[in-house]
């Protein structure tokens, strides 16, 4: 079964940085785009981020340009999403997703094209 595991989320203050993990289990993160999203209380999903191995290889939500970075660790199969400088608009509960429906698929910043999704993982940011 192919499944996306989440972690890394908690509880920050302004300013601070956190550093979340993508795992997926029966395939290949390498060979799809992954993208990060996230969704506030009484907000619509959003993508922040995405990762792929067609051009554009990279995809950042222009309020995270510049705070946050999605890298890849090949050898352990993990999606990182660095996120620095957060502030009480990060907060939301964060997803990764990937796009199994064809192999090197491009990133995309809605959520429809994505067929997999983990499980979430909270992200708090307060004073």
């Amino acid at each position: 079964q192919v499944q996306l595991v989440e972690s890394g989320g908690g509880l920050v203050q302004p300013g601070g940085s956190l550093r979340l993990s993508c795992v997926g289990s029966n395939f290949d993160l390498d060979t799809y785009a992954i993208g990060w999203f996230r969704q506030a209380p009484g907000k619509e999903r959003e993508g922040v981020s995405c990762l792929s191995r067609r051009d554009p290889p990279t995809y950042y939500l222009d309020s995270v340009k510049g705070r946050f970075t999605i890298s890849r660790d090949r050898g352990t199969k993990t999606i990182y999403l660095q996120m620095n400088n957060l502030n009480p608009e990060d907060t939301g509960i964060y997803y990764c997703a990937a796009r199994t429906s064809y192999e090197y698929s491009k990133c995309a910043p809605n959520s429809t094209p994505y067929n997999t999704w983990g499980q979430g993982t909270q992200v708090t940011v307060f004073s």
